[in-house]
């Protein structure tokens, strides 16, 4: 028999997000994804719930207003502690709570979250209908299409009728299984084949459901060739390695007016948030790491990267470092801004 929606999702529609990354999304590298896209939805690193429970919570769920619309991704396996973090991102102005149903790494796994709880979909379902009745923000999933042993599409399916009828909001489904056994994180991320059709299987077999495809997506156009088969998309290590991939994002996915930023105005817009950051102790280093892609692909990356790394760790380094690496990459690449697409989702 068919699964039946018995709640319709809850927030608006968000077809373009840049996706959750260990040691990658962290507030610095979201604050640059906002002054050059606006509208896609951005995730916060894996934060579990003893961490945010028993530790600095300020400290690991602080962040800028200016990086709304934002999701708290979450891992953890205990419903009533996964909803009284979600209370809590709640208070602090998070637009989203998202479930990490697919990290295969050995400490998530000793952990009992992540990927290894596709084998317990009512384990997720109890959390996910926990956190929605929690809160009124919408509860999501990100997850893999199966683990070893439940590698097949039905698999999958049957984990997806059971965390859809506790009210999860929307489907973020990594198109590769997760080898929990003999591979690493970044070897999962690579060797197991990618299975896009079986994500196009699930939303014709479940349409009322949303469902957000991820993995392998390197570019704006590949994904927007993807919204003509599925909900949303996300763009996982594409966005570390070249974010101005989404100078064009809110024009063609959300349909917006506005002309897209020059890389010029992307570093120039970083910079009071620069000295901010450095009056309050963060080192410069980390502030400028996200920043090392910025002109992947572009006359004077190579300059750019080179100048960041070997000045920003000096005694005294500020915001100038910016400026004069600036000054290494051809005007013309500074000021260039990408051609208009055509709008894909009205």
């Amino acid at each position: 028999m068919k699964f039946e929606r018995q709640t319709p999702p809850r927030g608006p529609r968000r077809p373009l997000s840049a996706a959750p990354m260990m040691d990658r999304t962290d507030r610095h590298f979201r604050y640059l994804l906002r002054r050059i896209t606006r509208r896609t939805l951005l995730y916060t690193e894996m934060v579990t719930t003893g961490a945010v429970l028993h530790g600095d919570r300020r400290r690991l769920l602080a962040f800028d207003a200016a990086e709304k619309p934002l999701a708290l991704q979450l891992g953890g396996d205990d419903a009533q502690a996964l909803a009284r973090c979600a209370r809590l991102a709640a208070e602090m102005g998070y637009d989203e709570i998202n479930l990490n149903v697919g990290c295969p790494s050995d400490r998530v796994q000793r952990g009992r979250f992540g990927a290894c709880l596709m084998a317990e979909p009512q384990v997720v379902a109890d959390a996910v209908a926990a956190m929605r009745a929690a809160v009124e923000l919408p509860v999501t999933v990100k997850h893999r299409i199966g683990i070893d042993g439940l590698e097949r599409y039905e698999d999958m399916l049957r984990f997806v009728d059971a965390v859809a009828a506790a009210g999860c909001d929307r489907f973020t489904v990594h198109a590769r299984i997760a080898v929990l056994s003999g591979l690493s994180p970044k070897e999962n991320r690579e060797v197991p084949p990618l299975r896009w059709h079986d994500v196009y299987r699930l939303k014709r077999e479940r349409p009322q459901l949303v469902i957000e495809i991820n993995g392998g997506i390197r570019t704006l156009d590949q994904a927007l060739a993807q919204l003509e088969r599925v909900d949303a998309v996300m763009i996982g290590r594409a966005a570390w390695d070249d974010p101005y991939l989404f100078a064009l994002a809110d024009r063609s996915a959300f349909g917006a007016t506005e002309p897209p930023p020059s890389r010029r105005q992307v570093v120039e817009g970083m910079l009071p948030y620069v000295e901010e950051q450095l009056r309050s102790g963060v080192p410069l280093p980390r502030l400028t790491r996200p920043l090392l892609g910025l002109f992947t692909g572009q006359p004077g990356a190579r300059a750019w990267r080179r100048h960041l790394s070997e000045n920003a760790h000096l005694p005294g380094a500020g915001s100038e470092v910016l400026r004069d690496a600036l000054s290494r990459v051809p005007e013309t690449v500074l000021d260039h801004l990408p051609a208009a697409e055509p709008t894909a989702v009205a």
